[in-house]
């Protein structure tokens, strides 16, 4: 059966219009984005079959052009669509880091972190910048590994700190392998670092493991900083 054949309260966009987004399943907000189906398959059934394909929607929305393009009823235009969105909300919750100092807002930090480093391959090593006040001057991806390591010289940290004239940082790492604790590694790499930093008057306010499913954990949260 269409969509348009629904009950007019169970049809997603009229769902959405009337309850707002968050009474939405992840299929039907999917269903709004895609706008339509295929033969045999109305746009909420192209959406459960791509979830059920990918797993999560993170894993969806990282998945590369030519996978996502190889799914019936999907392409290129669809890809760049959606990454156009991933795009924009990764650029409005950088406009609220950047209006806001940081520690009035940890869970934008985190939404932000997750759809920055959450869906990648590989591992990177995210710096965010801070001004006196906590607000955010930038962030930078300096580093990146494999899909298990990568190496941080506390030198270019530094550097970088001192180049963008910061008063403090935020750290930030991803585990694409789907751990979520930190090693015993990134404790060491986190104390070095917050010792050169030291030394010019930089303060870390935080190092955040971002795990490809779940929620970043905060190394300031667990007293290891």
């Amino acid at each position: 059966m269409a969509i348009t054949d629904w009950p007019a309260d169970e049809r997603p966009r009229e769902k959405l219009l009337a309850r707002g987004a968050a009474a939405l399943s992840d299929a039907e907000l999917l269903a709004i984005f895609l706008r339509v189906g295929i033969r045999g398959q109305s746009a909420v059934d192209l959406a459960r079959a791509l979830l059920s394909r990918f797993g999560t929607l993170t894993r969806m929305c990282g998945a590369d052009a030519n996978e996502f393009a190889a799914v019936p009823g999907m392409g290129l235009a669809k890809y760049a669509q959606l990454q156009a969105v991933m795009e924009l909300s990764r650029r409005a919750l950088a406009e609220t880091l950047v209006a806001r100092p940081l520690f009035d807002s940890p869970q934008v930090v985190r939404d932000w972190l997750r759809l920055r480093l959450g869906h990648l391959p590989h591992e990177t090593f995210c710096v965010l910048l801070l001004d006196a006040r906590h607000c955010l001057i930038e962030a930078v991806d300096l580093f990146r590994g494999t899909l298990t390591q990568t190496s941080v010289y506390p030198r270019e940290v530094v550097k970088l700190a001192l180049a963008r004239n910061a008063a403090a940082v935020i750290l930030a790492h991803n585990h694409p392998s789907g751990a979520a604790e930190p090693s015993t590694a990134d404790e060491l790499l986190t104390r070095a670092l917050k010792d050169a930093l030291g030394l010019v008057d930089v303060r870390v306010l935080d190092h955040f493991v971002v795990p490809a499913h779940g929620h970043p954990v905060s190394f300031a949260e667990r007293g290891l900083l």
